[in-house]
């Protein structure tokens, strides 16, 4: 699970991710960065259980090595299905070069801006062991972007299309 300090009536909530999530996202960042750019995917939770996780979504996007741009017209149909599906995205997961931080870009620019939205990033474009330590979690609060411990351990997990 993933620990958002988000509260709820005065407790910390957990997000779980159904066990697809990690191993998807992993292999979609890995794919599609191919090991030079930056990649985007979304993490989304049924509205009824927003706790979670169940479904990853990769992003339409442009990027490079030190960015990505979501594509507009993707972002409205994303949007639109998400609302029409009663699913809302939770978590915002993308790739970095080197080590995991959250830029400048990353603060300014999530696709959700509300209090206990999350953002994680996977260093090294997602290849080699992908564990814990070495991620960067952050947690959308009232006062801007603080930074957060995920509380599971990542296995290294290949790329089938390697």
């Amino acid at each position: 699970p993933l620990p958002p300090a988000r509260l709820r009536q005065g407790r910390q909530a957990v997000i779980h991710l159904r066990p697809s999530v990690w191993p998807t996202t992993v292999r979609t960042l890995r794919c599609c960065g191919a090991r030079r750019v930056e990649c985007v995917a979304y993490w989304t939770a049924s509205i009824a259980e927003p706790d979670t996780i169940d479904e990853v979504i990769h992003g339409g996007h442009r990027s490079t090595a030190w960015s990505y741009e979501l594509e507009s017209d993707w972002l409205h149909h994303f949007l639109v299905g998400l609302h029409e599906r009663r699913r809302s995205v939770r978590v915002q997961v993308h790739s970095h070069a080197g080590a995991a931080f959250h830029s400048r870009t990353d603060d300014r620019w999530p696709i959700v801006h509300e209090p206990g939205f999350l953002s994680l990033v996977v260093p090294n474009f997602a290849h080699g062991p992908v564990m814990a330590d070495e991620l960067f979690l952050a947690e959308l609060t009232n006062a801007g972007w603080v930074a957060r411990a995920p509380s599971t351990q990542f296995g290294d997990l290949p790329c089938h299309a390697e």
